[in-house]
């Protein structure tokens, strides 16, 4: 399905469309996109919200879009820094002596903690040994995604299993290792300095003024609006896809239980990439990049919360996201003429070879020729 909203010369439906049909043959369940240029906007989609009664994919249904809430707690993060509440080249000890102690509370400063060169591990796999909760790649089974649905977990007990395992690099040094703790911590900082709770101070200090009616951090395992559902495949050993779209956010919190819409965050970022959400050096702080590898093994350009992406027709800012069963990305052009935000709601299709690496699959060439169609 197609929606054209004032297209230009430079915005063409029929390949857009192709392209997420595409994506959708190659199977993925629902895809969704809204891309904008110079002020022009084209909404699509393809496939299916809903799997088994076949309520179509759109891209203005709600959708869980993981880490790109990262990117909105830095930017709660660096309007406090801006009012001197926070100091960016402050230790994390300093802070929050409890939660990180001794040296390496000491070593670490919320910058690091903000571009992911913190050295501090990701919790998920140390909460897997300690309490079985989610599955890893080691150990290839969906069978704990089911057990753990409803599973409620506390900040902190998350922190603790990150700042207890063993670092995974030097702090400050690249390359940097991408890790929820390192989120988890700011969201305890915004706490400690501001006396809210993390996304109810992000709710009235990012999205409310930036006028986003259909984000929200949500309050239940499930979502009350119309959403679309989410099919995890945990590469391949969940055949056919488990729905996941019900789920006890607690394992990300506001590191990446964000909910949104392609409108929304096309229109977030577009005001925080145009300036209007941060002062200038706060932003151009943002989009100093250090090198950081991602959990896929890839290495990313990454500022305070953003991603850097060079394409033929510019570089461009933004960040993406997955949970269990969904996931987003969403780029804005430097000159912010250019705008592509995609939503899907199956992840981990790929199948993993003897030595634990993804095998390519089909979606991948798709969502590729997409990204580039999208992102002029």
């Amino acid at each position: 399905m197609t929606t054209s909203l004032h297209t230009s010369m430079s915005l063409d439906p029929l390949r857009l469309q192709n392209a997420l049909d595409e994506v959708h043959h190659a199977g993925m369940p629902g895809i969704a996109a809204e891309v904008a240029d110079d002020g022009e906007i084209w909404r699509g989609s393809a496939g299916f919200a809903e799997v088994t009664t076949e309520v179509p994919m759109s891209p203005d249904l709600h959708h869980r879009v993981g880490s790109i809430a990262k990117t909105f707690t830095t930017l709660a993060l660096l309007r406090s820094a801006e009012t001197g509440l926070v100091d960016l080249d402050q230790s994390i000890g300093h802070y929050l002596p409890e939660l990180v102690p001794g040296q390496r509370g000491h070593a670490v400063t919320v910058r690091m903690l903000a571009n992911h060169t913190s050295g501090l591990a990701e919790y998920l796999p140390s909460i897997y040994d300690s309490l079985r909760a989610f599955p890893d790649l080691a150990r290839t089974s969906p069978r704990s995604l089911e057990e753990n649905r409803f599973t409620r977990f506390t900040r902190r007990e998350l922190i603790a299993a990150g700042v207890e395992a063993p670092m995974l690099g030097t702090p400050g040094q690249p390359p940097g290792m991408y890790s929820n703790t390192n989120y988890l911590l700011l969201a305890e900082l915004i706490e400690l300095v501001t006396g809210s709770a993390a996304e109810d101070h992000i709710t009235t200090e990012v999205i409310v003024p930036a006028g986003l009616n259909d984000t929200y951090f949500p309050t239940d395992t499930a979502l009350a609006r119309p959403h679309s559902r989410l099919y995890e495949s945990w590469f391949s050993m969940a055949d056919p896809p488990r729905d996941f779209s019900e789920f006890d956010m607690s394992w990300v919190g506001p590191a990446a239980s964000l909910v949104s819409t392609a409108a929304d965050l096309n229109r977030f970022f577009g005001l925080l990439i145009g300036g209007e959400l941060l002062q200038a050096e706060s932003l151009a702080q943002m989009q100093r990049t250090a090198p950081v590898r991602s959990f896929e093994g890839t290495m990313i350009d990454y500022g305070l919360g953003l991603h850097r992406r060079n394409e033929a027709g510019g570089t461009f800012w933004g960040h993406d996201g997955s949970v269990w069963g969904g996931g987003a990305i969403t780029m804005t052009r430097a000159d912010g003429r250019r705008q592509m935000t995609i939503l899907v709601n199956r992840q981990r299709w790929n199948e993993l070879d003897d030595s634990g690496r993804p095998v390519p699959h089909a979606i991948d060439g798709a969502l590729e020729h997409l990204y580039s169609l999208a992102l002029g």
